[in-house]
């Protein structure tokens, strides 16, 4: 499956769960002085959950471009971008976690395939709402992992805007990825790859960071694009997928080196193609 096959697939999906499509907006945010560039799937969104708008549907869903200057430091690793595409499905006071979380594993194990043996789950501290949940779609206990805000709660963007705990979805790369006895996803080893967080919407955080509960309950997920490809391609990294090979193979073809040859020469012809990626998009 292609990167542009994945990304109709999902969309498809959620059209199917009555959810409409909506474009993505531009990688400058339109009337949000709180961010300088869009850095997730929610933030055209952001008004539909504070109820200063209107949504067009209480159910959306969108693919969109995203840019998060935090990680240009880790660019040329193999889990993180600064330019990425985010699938996302959104409630705006609809359905909460019970279908976002049946959703979200419908789509994984029966869109694409992916072998349950090789999922884990993170949720937040003290969210027993959504263990159950997780629990009662077949995923065992053993395999549901508890994590701190640090992990497992999202938001807002910028430094206000709505925000509250999530549960995500990672690929277990195998045991011979793993950094020793403990290792877990909410490691930052290479053995565990987060592909879906799926963030129960539910307060907003202000300057002074107090949380006060949103006037209605929403769901806010974002799937990984480049992260998924990966999985469902069977590579080790994004670069390998048909998103970034071609691009890799032209630096290849510019700078006379091959790739896989050298640890730094791979790492810089990473970070040059993420980079000339990431600004295609900025200008356009």
């Amino acid at each position: 499956m292609t990167g542009d096959e994945l990304r109709e697939k999902y969309l498809i999906f959620f059209e199917q769960k009555g959810h409409k499509r909506i474009e993505s907006s531009s990688l400058i945010p339109h009337g949000d002085p709180t961010l300088l560039l869009t850095s997730a799937g929610m933030v055209q969104f952001k008004p539909y959950f504070t109820g200063e708008a209107v949504p067009p549907s209480p159910r959306l869903a969108s693919c969109q471009k995203c840019f998060r200057t935090t990680d240009i430091g880790s660019v040329g690793n193999f889990k993180h971008l600064t330019f990425f595409e985010m699938l996302g499905n959104f409630s705006i006071g609809d359905y909460f976690k019970k279908e976002a979380i049946s959703w979200a594993w419908e789509f994984v194990l029966d869109w694409l395939k992916i072998p349950k043996e090789k999922l884990w789950i993170t949720i937040f501290l003290d969210d027993d709402e959504a263990s159950r949940y997780w629990r009662e779609i077949g995923v065992s206990a053993e395999r549901i992992v508890r994590c701190g805000e640090k992990d497992n709660f999202w938001g807002p963007a910028g430094e206000t805007g709505p925000c509250g705990p999530c549960s995500e979805i990672h690929y277990d790369f195998g045991e011979q990825h793993s950094c020793g006895p403990d290792c877990s996803p909410s490691c930052g080893c290479g053995r565990f790859l987060e592909i879906w967080n799926l963030v129960f919407t539910e307060y907003y955080q202000d300057a002074q960071k107090k949380r006060t509960p949103l006037p209605r309950k929403n769901i806010d997920t974002g799937m990984g694009l480049e992260r998924t490809a990966t999985v469902i391609q069977g590579k080790r990294s994004f670069y390998d997928t048909d998103l970034f090979a071609p691009i890799i193979q032209r630096v290849s073809q510019l700078t006379g080196r091959k790739y896989g040859d050298n640890e730094k020469a791979d790492r810089a012809m990473r970070i040059v193609a993420e980079h000339g990626r990431a600004v295609v998009f900025l200008i356009a």
